[in-house]
């Protein structure tokens, strides 16, 4: 399954149609225009276009202009589809299943379709995120489950980097996330109850687990180098975090019964989904609440400045 299963107008319009709203951000509520009750933005880009997919049986891809805007996207003689990340060109990352049950990675750039698969597997590969230079990063595992012998890689040009190596656990993993200074995100499985989120620069790997949660992962970092995704606290409840320089926020959308952040952007907005109390998965985007002197700049299209402190 997607990440373990856990599966993930004017910018003034945006803010004044918004129905979910906290203190610190506006929210908006993205329900399946299917009426399945199962919607998951996987990726979002500074132009608010969105990427996920709906669980109609079989999934189907799409990306979503705001509020409600959604255009289909699956691989050509697909089985299935999900578009799990999106750049600012609208260039996308995505996962497909062939008519064999086989499942791949693909991506879509300037409108032409290529299958992104690992050579050490034919079987089983997913891409999970995209840069603006359209490289990817994703995984692959030896068997059509795909559960066992996940192996996290970044690929650029058709060359392939084992990011698996580099984790002092040598265990199941996911590379999710890529920003365009070549920054990866994702997370490993020391074992088959514990999850640890991780960062990768240039070659150097630092943790990433929120307020000591043994289970988290990493799953979106923008070019601020802001990290989004979710932990799972004492008390077996998951939430979604974004990550400031090491300085964590934990997040939840009023009546989240758990919730999971999949991307965000360089503005700070971000998306992932929440199930409620219905037991139906929403989709959401997230804004951060401007101060009362910037609305008036928001409602006529322009961005206040946010402050953000780079990942040490």
């Amino acid at each position: 399954m997607l990440r373990q299963g856990f599966v993930i107008g004017a910018v003034g319009m945006f803010l004044l149609a918004a129905v979910n709203a906290r203190a610190d951000y506006t929210i908006r509520d993205v329900t399946d225009p299917t009426g399945n009750n199962f919607i998951n933005l996987l990726g979002i880009n500074n132009a608010a276009t969105i990427g996920g997919f709906d669980n109609n049986a079989p999934a189907q891809g799409f990306t979503l202009t705001l509020p409600a805007s959604f255009t289909s996207q699956n691989f050509p003689g697909s089985t299935s589809s999900m578009v799990t990340a999106i750049n600012n060109a609208g260039d996308t990352a995505g996962i497909y299943t062939d008519a064999a049950g086989n499942t791949h990675g693909y991506t879509f750039i300037g409108g032409t379709f290529t299958t992104v698969d690992n050579p050490a597997s034919t079987v089983f590969n997913q891409a999970l995120g995209i840069d603006d230079a359209d490289r990817t990063v994703g995984y692959y595992a030896p068997t059509q489950a795909g559960t066992t012998g996940q192996i996290a890689y970044s690929q650029a040009g058709g060359v392939f980097t084992n990011i698996n190596a580099l984790l002092p656990s040598n265990a199941n993993s996911q590379a999710v996330g890529i920003n365009n200074a070549g920054d990866v995100v994702g997370f490993y499985q020391p074992t088959s109850l514990t999850s640890v989120g991780f960062l990768d620069v240039g070659g150097v790997i630092s943790t990433i687990d929120p307020f000591g949660s043994t289970f988290a992962q990493a799953l979106g970092i923008n070019n601020e180098g802001e990290i989004v995704g979710f932990y799972v606290d004492g008390g077996g409840f998951q939430h979604g975090f974004i990550d400031n320089g090491g300085s964590f926020t934990s997040f939840d959308p009023l009546g989240s019964s758990s919730t999971t952040i999949n991307g965000i952007n360089d503005l700070g907005q971000f998306v992932g989904f929440f199930t409620n109390a219905n037991d139906a998965v929403v989709g959401f985007v997230a804004t951060p609440a401007p101060e009362p002197a910037t609305i008036a700049l928001l409602t006529t299209g322009l961005l206040g400045l946010r402050l953000t402190r780079r990942r040490r």
